[in-house]
């Protein structure tokens, strides 16, 4: 190589280039450049080896990656990031754990779940006590980990697992420190019970059937979204700006918590929640201002219901600092009953609303729907955009036409302000 290539630069620099490559495939072409370059691999701070890595050797992958990885780990002396999804053998990873250990702050690997006994291996991890962030796919856990206490974790992310009640509130206690929580994809039944002091963002999405259950104590938390569970506890949400409750099978029967102080956003889905559990939240949510409400069917046991009424008078006096509201077929049926807009006089207004979301499903109770439609319209003095979204209405029902008709003279009389998608 002339002059006028990397050899030009000074070798701290040359040294600065390489150790910002992390790609196992691109470390191993580099190394074999020349002895220069090789001699750079102790200085790199993250390797990671993709998903196919070693798809070429066929037959032999797994023994070509694990030798790869022993080899590229231990001459990484200042390796800081391990990020593996190519296959290996998980029982060589406590040999690479100590060997990184002093240094290693970033941790991820890809786990193949249909082997269960492989999370005893995983036992190891607790070898590398300087853990800043840990990320897991893909594997099985039946008993709470044995990590002894991991107190520089903050991170913790595991992906479409298998778990046990026992093994996720076992991870958790054995990262007191953690700021972020995500178990996503995962299968579970059982109590979840997780208490966090420093805890910020928390993402739980259980799938699967059957109930379960979360009892979470997080005084700092700011950002919670929760997925899965039919009996929610939540013990400190003082500054809680972000909250998501969703159960896509099943029935959501029961949510405690204290009021939300700082809640700005509101999401509620599912097919079925209790009016119960509906209206606690919405009881400790009096200062949103960005609301959404997509709930199929109401009803405490088995029985679908629809939702009881909802006097739109109170519910916005509730939510006064509402600026933006969304809300699905059945649940705003549930605004349009005739003692709904009773109350309504020169005094009602909603200060803040600004932007308006309506789905509507069915022509039944269709001037219920338009009054109501019309006090959003009448009513928000902010209000810049109304989207009424026409969904899954069948024909078959001879209002139907009449219906849209009168929807679409409601949007031409507020030309500008609303649309119909």
């Amino acid at each position: 190589m002339g002059r006028d290539g990397m050899d030009a630069f000074p070798e701290g620099v040359v040294q600065h280039i390489l150790s910002q490559v992390s790609n196992a495939r691109d470390v191993a072409a580099c190394a074999g450049v020349s002895r220069c370059w090789r001699d750079c691999v102790p200085f790199l701070p993250s390797l990671y080896f993709p998903r196919g890595a070693f798809d070429a050797a066929g037959g032999g992958a797994g023994a070509a990656a694990d030798d790869a990885i022993g080899r590229m780990v231990g001459a990484a002396a200042r390796l800081e990031e391990l990020v593996v999804y190519c296959p290996f053998s998980t029982a060589l990873l406590p040999k690479w754990l100590a060997a990184r250990s002093p240094t290693l702050r970033v941790l991820e690997l890809r786990v193949d779940s249909a082997d269960a006994d492989k999370w005893d291996h995983l036992d190891c991890i607790g070898l590398a006590a300087g853990l800043e962030e840990l990320r897991l796919w893909g594997l099985t856990m039946t008993r709470a980990p044995a990590w002894r206490r991991m107190e520089r974790l903050r991170v913790l992310e595991i992906v479409g697992a298998v778990l046990q009640d026992t093994a996720v509130n076992g991870a958790v206690a054995a990262c007191p420190n953690l700021t972020d929580l995500a178990l996503l994809g995962c299968e579970c039944s059982g109590e979840a019970v997780i208490s966090l002091a420093l805890l910020d963002r928390c993402r739980l999405d259980f799938v699967g059937s059957g109930n379960r259950s979360l009892r979470l104590a997080a005084p700092r938390v700011e950002s919670l979204e929760v997925q899965g569970f039919s009996w929610i506890s939540l013990r400190g949400g003082d500054r809680l700006k972000q909250l998501t409750i969703s159960k896509n099978t099943g029935s959501l029967y029961h949510v405690e918590m204290g009021k939300l102080p700082e809640l700005e956003q509101l999401s509620l889905r599912g097919v079925q929640w209790s009016w119960g559990a509906i209206r606690s939240v919405l009881q400790c949510s009096s200062e949103v201002k960005h609301l959404v409400m997509k709930v199929e069917f109401c009803g405490d046991f088995d029985t679908l219901q629809p939702f009881p009424e909802v006097d739109l008078v109170e519910f916005f006096n509730s939510h006064p600092k509402l600026r933006k509201f969304e809300i699905h077929g059945a649940m705003f049926a549930a605004l349009c009953q005739k003692n709904s807009l009773k109350n309504l006089d020169s005094r009602f207004v909603m200060p803040c609303l600004e932007e308006v979301l309506v789905t509507v499903r069915s022509p039944l109770n269709a001037e219920q729907k338009l009054n109501t439609l019309e006090s959003l319209v009448r009513y928000s003095v902010m209000l810049r955009r109304m989207v009424i979204r026409i969904s899954q209405m069948k024909n078959c029902h001879e209002a139907s036409d009449d219906f849209f008709e009168d929807i679409c003279k409601f949007m031409y009389m507020n030309s500008g302000r609303v649309c119909i998608e």
